[in-house]
């Protein structure tokens, strides 16, 4: 076998533009979680490589954490797991176990870790507008309010010509 059928499972780790601050994910220990993920060991005790990146393109996601399969994972059919807004110390401890179990291709993915799944094509969802701020809106209550206001001068109109005969 080659060594890239038999290497363990790697991580890429978004650490460069905005991932990994304090100003974009305030009250994470951004340097302690990267010692946490660089100490994670595989089930053959071998260490598990991690590089970080400048920039992975899915800002809006956070602390993007990229596992790559293992050699053998890899062989299993396993590809890279893109995982979003890695923030916890409890998804960097499953991220851990399941690197551990063999990662992509080997072990099924955690539990904790389902709702963190993205890609690298992953789109920043459109913020939808609300319907009382947008333009279109306003105009619509504006003229809601003339169409009224012209119905309440047309029933004075009718009451006083009413009244009058």
């Amino acid at each position: 076998m080659s060594a890239t059928s038999t290497g363990p499972c790697r991580l890429t780790v978004c650490r460069g533009c905005c991932c990994g601050t304090r100003k974009k994910v305030p009250g994470v220990d951004h340097k302690a979680q990267l010692a946490r993920l660089s100490a994670i060991d595989d089930r053959s005790g071998r260490t598990v490589p991690v590089r970080t990146s400048k920039c992975l393109g899915i800002c809006f996601q956070r602390n993007v954490v990229v596992v790559q399969p293992s050699g053998e994972g890899r062989s299993a059919g396993g590809r890279p797991v893109w995982l979003g807004e890695v923030t916890e110390d409890a998804l960097v401890e499953a991220i851990d176990s399941w690197i551990f179990e063999g990662g992509p291709g080997l072990a099924p993915l955690p539990a904790e870790l389902a709702d963190h799944v993205t890609s690298k094509n992953a789109r920043k969802p459109k913020k939808r507008k609300r319907p009382e701020r947008s333009k279109a809106a306003k105009q619509k209550r504006k003229k809601d309010r003339e169409k009224a206001a012209k119905k309440d001068k047309g029933k004075k109109k009718a009451k006083k010509s009413k009244s009058k005969k």
